[in-house]
């Protein structure tokens, strides 16, 4: 089995309205004569294909940015409107479990009920994939009583930032503090036992989120600067720390934070010669330096608003993530090095952390 760490599942069937339940090569089809997004026809994600990679579990997520005035980063003109951008996502997730196609897990209980399914049963055709819902960018979350409220609806982790200055943080190409109110929502979350999601924070707002909370800390999708040199990665100080503070890392991958020097809508997979096994260089470096494989996952990001256009060129389908153990082991590794890579330290890490 694999657990990917970071799916945007529901931002998928929702804004670029796409039938997940369906085959891969159905949605593509319907989307060939379709221009509005650079990925369309080109989608790489479907529940059909999660299954038949073997990808029981997921971290997948709710998603809606509030963007003040004069921000030119795509997002929501308010707080409300995000809020309700993501109980609309939410409610895909329901609709996805009353239809027997997925289940959400929120306690160690239902987490090993899950894991024994899926371990237990040789035919993964028909069985829910679980998912455990966090929330990529806190903007919606219009005051802290929004928080326990979204808790109570199974939210488990929480990233404080996206891209550009949130409400709550600094995320992604933009530099500053988290401020008073990322500090009361660290409290917060820190008091329900919510996971601190560090992916997107900038590097002011990475080491004061980290001196702040002091609950289960990790990094859905994230790569190594010293390989990729922009500031979505992280460096080597910053890994060093959330080695330090237990927290698992998973590798992503959009290529432009998998070789450097890609330029987006220029650069494609085959001018950069990126195949799937370039990802094994920022997992063998977060190896390095823990001194061993106890913190490395898998967080592919593989719906993040790209497809095939901005993916390895030997990768059709989330379903080629299986092929990831091999390559691991064909670099040395140890089966119980793989197994932890492929799943375990996740789950091992939700076992340390839940209830």
């Amino acid at each position: 089995m694999l657990f990917d760490a970071h799916l945007d599942l529901a931002m998928n069937a929702l804004e670029w309205n796409r039938d997940l339940t369906q085959p891969l090569a159905v949605i593509r089809e319907r989307e060939s004569q379709l221009t509005d997004k650079p990925d369309r026809g080109r989608g790489v994600v479907s529940l059909p294909e999660m299954r038949r990679g073997g990808i029981g579990l997921c971290v997948a997520t709710q998603i809606a940015r509030y963007v003040k005035p004069g921000n030119p980063i795509p997002g929501w003109h308010s707080p409300a409107q995000a809020w309700a951008q993501t109980q609309g996502q939410l409610a895909w997730y329901r609709a996805m479990e009353d239809a027997g196609e997925m289940v959400q897990i929120t306690d160690k209980a239902a987490l090993r009920q899950h894991l024994a399914r899926w371990q237990g049963e040789e035919d993964k055709a028909t069985l829910p994939v679980g998912y455990i819902l966090s929330l990529e960018g806190a903007d919606s979350i219009v005051n802290l009583s929004y928080l326990e409220q979204a808790y109570a609806q199974g939210l488990r982790a929480v990233g404080p930032a996206h891209y550009g200055p949130g409400t709550y943080a600094f995320g992604t190409d933009s530099e500053g503090s988290i401020g008073a109110k990322g500090r009361e929502l660290l409290q917060e979350m820190a008091r329900l036992n919510m996971i601190l999601d560090a992916t997107h924070l900038s590097d002011t707002s990475f080491w004061e989120a980290l001196d702040v909370f002091h609950g289960p800390v990790w990094a859905s999708h994230n790569n190594c600067r010293v390989l990729v040199s922009h500031q979505r990665q992280f460096s080597d100080a910053q890994l060093r720390e959330l080695i330090q503070r237990g927290a698992v890392i998973g590798s992503v991958l959009d290529a432009w934070m998998m070789v450097p020097g890609w330029v987006r809508g220029q650069t494609t997979p085959q001018s950069a010669g990126l195949k799937l096994e370039r990802i094994l260089d920022h997992v063998d470096h977060i190896c390095q330096l823990a001194g061993n494989a106890r913190h490395i996952g898998i967080g592919s990001d593989l719906d993040g608003a790209f497809g095939k256009e901005q993916c390895p060129a030997d990768l059709d389908s989330i379903a080629d993530l299986q092929r990831l153990p091999d390559m691991l082991r064909q670099r040395g590794y140890s089966e119980s090095d793989v197994e932890r890579f492929a799943w375990k330290n996740w789950v091992d890490f939700l076992e340390r952390v839940w209830p």
